[in-house]
């Protein structure tokens, strides 16, 4: 398989609206659309044919790390067809690049269909919003989403750190500093140190890995930033416990405190297919930082707040499944899909 087959495939998969694309040593190529794996009719790929086609995307220390780690993350973009975020790994037969599409285009608020709500969110100046959810279930696209939003909207200065850089943000009303983990800066932790001395008003951390990220990330909102995150959570409930028990125990009271001082929101999403078309819609659990969840989370009450999320409509709150009901109002998700099938 030459190298232009390789991007007649990813070229293909955008074309289809496929979110990613893998190829595999000894295997044809294989797309995901709408949430669904579609093997491509070609020839299985070769080691050697696709080490010819991503090496030369990967920098010398990305070499080393992969024949060191196994594995790599990169960020790469084909003129005319499009950006990806691609991991490299090694397996059993050989080689495998999987890549995720990531649009050329950031996507509005507006355009993703999403609530109201979160462009009120965003308004606040300083505290902690986080989007939750599994791999694949959007977090990227969303935050990128409201990124665009203060850009188009507000003069403020944008710091990003991720790993790697997927969506590119061109400066609109804003000042924007894009920084990719182990080129711009060697961590999420030291990264987010050297934001607080770059007179930044909103801080973007792609993931919160860890007991340093998370630290950072609370005292960053703490001391007046408006910091944006991701953790690989099913749900808030979930997420705030997670962010608490990373802590040792004698510190975890203190924790809770910050939290509850500087949470804004937690949106974990889903992604469902839409109805009649090749794309998927988020279904949204959101949870408002209100006086009485700040509460519940001072007093380690995590347990009530899936009740709180259902009684707190008037402040924007919704369940996954009133998120789902409102889409079947609007005929956006087929008709037989009734109820969330996952917590």
């Amino acid at each position: 398989m030459a190298i232009s087959k390789f991007e007649q495939v990813l070229r293909f998969a955008v074309q289809q609206n496929a979110s990613d694309i893998h190829f595999s040593s000894g295997m044809s190529p294989i797309v995901r659309i709408v949430g669904e794996l579609k093997r491509v009719e070609m020839p299985p790929i070769q080691k050697e044919e696709l080490q010819q086609f991503i090496y030369p995307y990967l920098r010398d220390e990305q070499k080393a790390a992969l024949e060191k780690n196994r594995e790599a993350d990169i960020a790469v973009s084909i003129p005319g067809v499009s950006r990806y975020r691609v991991n490299v790994f090694k397996h059993l037969n050989g080689l495998s690049a999987s890549f995720r599409v990531i649009p050329e285009a950031v996507r509005s608020l507006d355009e993703l269909l999403m609530p109201p709500v979160l462009k009120e969110i965003i308004r606040n100046r300083k505290g902690l919003i986080l989007v939750t959810g599994p791999t694949g279930s959007g977090k990227s696209t969303t935050l990128a989403a409201m990124i665009n939003e203060i850009n188009r909207t507000r003069r403020e200065h944008i710091i990003t750190l991720e790993d790697p850089i997927e969506y590119v943000h061109e400066p609109r009303q804003s000042l924007i500093h894009q920084r990719e983990i182990n080129v711009h800066t060697t961590g999420f932790a030291d990264g987010l140190r050297s934001a607080l001395r770059e007179d930044p008003d909103v801080i973007l951390v792609g993931e919160m890995r860890d007991l340093d990220t998370i630290t950072n990330a609370l005292h960053a909102a703490e001391t007046g930033h408006l910091v944006f995150s991701t953790l690989h959570t099913n749900n808030a409930a979930e997420t705030i416990d997670r962010i608490i028990n990373v802590f040792p125990a004698e510190q975890q009271q203190q924790i809770r405190m910050v939290l509850a001082a500087t949470l804004i929101a937690v949106i974990a999403q889903r992604l469902v297919k839409k109805a009649h078309q090749t794309d998927r819609i988020a279904l949204l659990e959101i949870l408002i930082g209100t006086p009485a969840v700040r509460n519940l989370i001072r007093e380690g009450k995590t347990h009530q707040i899936n009740s709180a999320i259902q009684t707190g409509s008037e402040f924007g709150m919704r369940t996954f499944q009133k998120s789902l009901d409102e889409l079947r109002q609007r005929n956006l998700v087929p008709p037989d899909m009734v109820k969330v099938d996952f917590v």
